[in-house]
């Protein structure tokens, strides 16, 4: 007897079909930072027994999102330690600073 089953491999995504980053906006405006600190908020790192996972969907910490709010929040001209406050105060309607002049 000859069995017609079909075996199938997971194969790992190549460089190629990893997702990419989420585009920036070409300017940051006063909504796209509020967007950028609800992403960084909500996706928050949090520690679990295999490492640091997203808050939000537990995919591998940092996640998209909250690459993409980190960088937003950058161009805005947000220090790091900045955006690391905004994400310990846990409020994801939080009012990030004005931008800074020439940033």
């Amino acid at each position: 007897m000859s069995s017609s089953a079909r075996v199938v491999r997971s194969v790992p995504p190549s460089d190629g079909d990893v997702l990419r980053e989420i585009p920036l906006p070409p300017y940051v405006t006063g909504e796209d930072a509020q967007f950028a600190v609800r992403a960084v908020v909500v996706h928050a790192p949090r520690r679990w027994s295999g490492g640091t996972i997203c808050r939000n969907d537990a995919s591998p910490h940092p996640c998209r999102l909250h690459r993409w709010g980190r960088r937003v929040l950058a161009l805005r001209g947000l220090p790091p330690a900045e955006i690391d406050a905004l994400i310990e105060q846990g409020d994801p309607a939080a009012e990030p600073r004005p931008p800074r002049p020439g940033a």
